[in-house]
């Protein structure tokens, strides 16, 4: 069975940036040559936050999670949310943020990818969702940036 990944929006938007070569071509080379070796899904949290992007990307970025499995926003995902802001691991304003956390949470998925290091990949901020997770009976996926995942497949298949 393959390992799933739930792409937050900033590596979505990535594939276009032209501002950041770097994070570009390799989300560019990540997303087509490796993407398809797991399971990958979006929300319609992605869908709504990639709709308010002006064109031209908007299109582009539409058309590269249309083929992607979506997971559906819960209840369930939005109080988790809210129990993140509560406890002080997200600021309110970045309730989208910790909407993307539970619902890879909620949905078991094994990995969450993301660019966005203030308030994701945060180790910190990582180690304060797992405690929170583990006690309240929540899946914790591990939070990447596609250059982890760049470097874990290198590794496997050097092997």
């Amino acid at each position: 069975m393959k390992q799933s990944l739930y792409l937050e929006t900033s590596v979505v938007g990535a594939y276009l940036d032209n501002g950041e070569p770097f994070r570009r071509d390799l989300t560019i080379r990540w997303w087509e040559r490796e993407l398809s070796e797991y399971r990958a899904v979006v929300s319609p949290l992605v869908a709504r936050e990639l709709e308010r992007v002006p064109e031209p990307h908007r299109t582009g970025y539409l058309k590269l999670i249309a083929p992607l499995e979506q997971v559906s926003v819960s209840e369930e995902a939005a109080i988790l949310a809210e129990g993140y802001v509560t406890r002080g691991i997200f600021h309110r304003k970045y309730l989208g943020d910790a909407l993307h956390v539970a619902l890879a949470s909620v949905h078991k998925i094994d990995y969450l990818v993301t660019w966005n290091f203030g308030h994701l990949a945060n180790v910190r901020r990582q180690a304060r969702i797992r405690l929170f997770n583990t006690a309240a009976g929540f899946f914790s996926p591990v939070i990447v940036t596609p250059e982890f995942l760049v470097s874990e497949l290198t590794e496997r298949r050097d092997s």
